[in-house]
């Protein structure tokens, strides 16, 4: 199979070149691909892949709200861009999306099919591409995730480099949501994929956690427990954006085809273990 991947060098989109060992896959990326060039259909055009895994986007979610613009230009137009090119040459598009579409306002997980109705840029963004995908492609994956942790840059990757800072740790802990392991995400794509049931998915590791529980358990996986940890709630946290505070995922339509990924602790563990064989 002929797979494009837009955003190859990302957390992802690294992990999905190799679950897709086997296939032909290309990939995409800055500075020699950009999602908003109209070249990009030419490029497309020209390898004329079956499949498009569209993880490329402005995922600096604090940056989103001081530039909404550049927001909506990447993660909006630049989808749509993507979207065209997969309608022309007859592709399949996975288009990654988040659990930031949803305001996160309720206690119970949020299904596929409950309407979006984001809170801040990035979710705004990330929404109207989904919107995008829908009007433009014919046969297309929407995949809602969170939390996604696995490559060199996440939430896990910054707790254990204010770690190894003095002082206390400050966490929120009223913000919930699904801490997902990218090579899990990945191999659940692809079988998603082999399935052929085209529409709109949540893939997440099992279980929910605080940004606080999420770095207890990061920092006690480090061997540093006994750093002091102090949570906080939200808004005693000064940032840019406004996170919705409980957009959990659940992992509905997939999991009618048998496709879930383990708990978020076991996978965690996993992260851990490959960081030691290294």
């Amino acid at each position: 199979m002929r797979v494009a991947i837009t955003g190859i060098r990302g957390q992802l989109g690294s992990a999905l070149e190799k679950a897709l060992a086997g296939h032909t896959v290309f990939g995409l990326d800055l500075p020699e691909h950009d999602i908003t060039d109209p070249g990009l259909r030419e490029t497309l055009r020209a390898l004329a892949p079956e499949v498009v895994i569209h993880t490329a986007g402005y995922t600096d979610v604090d940056g989103c709200a001081r530039d909404p613009e550049r927001a909506l230009r990447v993660n909006a137009l630049g989808t749509q861009n993507v979207a065209l090119a997969c309608q022309e040459v007859g592709a399949i598009l996975f288009y990654i999306s988040t659990n930031e579409v949803f305001p996160g306002d309720r206690t119970e997980p949020y299904l596929e099919y409950d309407p979006p109705r984001p809170i801040n840029p990035y979710g705004y963004s990330k929404w109207v591409g989904e919107r995008y995908v829908e009007q433009i492609c014919s046969r297309f994956y929407i995949v809602r995730t969170s939390w996604l942790f696995g490559g060199r840059r996440s939430f896990v990757t910054k707790i254990l480099a204010r770690s190894k800072e003095e002082g206390e740790l400050v966490v929120v802990n009223d913000e919930f949501g699904c801490p997902t392991y990218a090579p899990d995400l990945a191999e659940a794509l692809v079988r998603l994929l082999e399935s052929g049931r085209f529409g709109i998915y949540h893939l997440v590791n099992e279980g929910v956690c605080s940004r606080y529980e999420f770095a207890r358990e990061i920092l006690r996986l480090a061997g540093k427990e006994h750093l002091p940890i102090r949570p906080i709630p939200l808004a005693e946290f000064r940032r840019d954006s406004t996170p919705p505070p409980r957009a959990v995922l659940r992992n509905f339509a997939a999991a009618a085809l048998g496709i879930c990924l383990r708990p978020w602790t076991e996978a965690l563990a996993a992260y851990f273990q490959v960081r030691a064989d290294r």
